[in-house]
């Protein structure tokens, strides 16, 4: 089994026993139940590692001595997804599976047909997701989380890509056939479940994006960018 994943600010890697407190810490000890001499990594986020045991225990917190460090690179292409904001949790779904099958930084977008609507709570919420679900999948890299954004920012997200992709289920490529680029972002943008307006599409396909297709079935909100970031990742990082 691998080891549990806990992150730290990143100047707490640096020395030789590491404290893990505050809520890292009260998973660690209260909810995990971890004991001295157990194996496992901490991490900053951002690509760095630290592998040691636990030395200490104690109520909400840990002591880890730290015998190894290790970078993980970031990978390229990166992968980006415009997400549509969705009702009923949906787009959280989506954040948390995404991070688990490699997504690098996620969009929030206020689309046409979106019912739910941005607050204040939307970012931090989504950001908080996408931290949980790296650490549940032993990330080194925590996605970036960003937005929300309006559909012209989309557009200028597309420009600026090395590949663009529009997932859309009347469209007839297939996003299988795309030959991935050897860096920058590629980036897929996907719809609210009452899908993308005729002007959507067509904004975006101006603006540079390929229109694709999965496959034949129709895939909710929630799992279209999580099958999409699949497919790519086979066609480039899991190959």
């Amino acid at each position: 089994m691998t080891a549990p994943l806990f992150f730290v600010d990143a100047a707490a890697l640096a020395g030789d026993r590491i404290v893990v407190d505050g809520a890292e810490g009260r998973h660690a000890a209260d909810v995990r139940r971890l004991r001295v001499g157990e194996r496992v990594d901490l991490g900053d986020g951002y690509g760095c590692l630290a592998h040691g045991a636990v030395a200490e225990v104690a109520r909400g917190r840990i002591a880890v001595d730290v015998e190894q460090r290790s970078e993980v690179v970031r990978p390229s292409p990166r992968f980006v997804v415009v997400q549509a904001l969705a009702k009923g949790g949906r787009d959280l779904d989506a954040v948390e599976a995404m991070t688990e099958v490699g997504v690098d930084e996620i969009v929030a977008w206020s689309a046409e047909r979106s019912v739910a609507r941005p607050t204040d709570k939307t970012l931090p919420k989504w950001s908080a997701t996408a931290r949980e679900a790296a650490k549940q999948s032993r990330r080194a890299w925590v996605p970036q989380v960003s937005g929300p954004v309006s559909t012209a920012e989309v557009c200028r997200r597309i420009e600026s890509a090395s590949l663009a992709v529009v997932l859309h289920e009347e469209a007839t490529e297939r996003l299988a056939s795309l030959s991935l680029p050897a860096s920058g972002d590629v980036l897929l943008v996907v719809g609210p479940e009452g899908g993308l307006t005729a002007d959507e599409v067509q904004v975006f396909a101006n603006a540079g994006a390929h229109v694709c297709r999965l496959g034949d079935a129709v895939l909710r909100t929630s799992s279209a960018g999580v099958v999409a970031v699949s497919v790519l990742s086979a066609a480039g990082r899991w190959a």
